[in-house]
């Protein structure tokens, strides 16, 4: 089964990068997609429990991350992880603080494909093989 995520971010190209990086690595199935805080909002409201990984901007167009990390974590679902330009260490505390799981700078996109390849539940066919 894959681990179904569903990704805030406002830029389609880093949108199309996630996705194919969440291919690459295998087990994933991106289930949503939104690009300001008010339609995640209303994505997770409308799909209670229907992820298991959010991946979630800071700065969007519309709104900010900050509050998304709040909102998935009064939501049944899985885990947050914030994948944005906009990590310091201050930045990075306020997130766990706020209850990320996880923060990784889009600097570090290594980082961010490690995080992707140990995270619990993904089986990919190659695994089931």
């Amino acid at each position: 089964m894959a681990v179904r995520v569903f990704i805030v971010e406002d830029t389609r190209p880093m949108q199309a990068l996630l996705r194919d990086l969440l291919e690459s690595v295998g087990g994933f199935d991106v289930v949503g997609v939104a690009t300001n805080e008010t339609s995640a909002t209303d994505w997770l409201l409308r799909h209670r429990g229907g992820w298991d990984l959010a991946i979630v901007d800071l700065l969007l167009g519309e709104g900010s991350g900050f509050t998304l990390i709040t909102r998935c974590n009064k939501e049944p679902g899985g885990a947050v992880l914030v994948f944005s330009d906009f990590v310091t260490p201050v930045v990075r505390q306020r997130c766990i603080r706020l209850g990320a799981d996880g923060v990784i700078s889009k600097a570090q996109f290594g980082e961010l494909r490690s995080y992707l390849q140990a995270f619990p539940g993904r089986t990919t066919q190659r695994e089931i093989a």
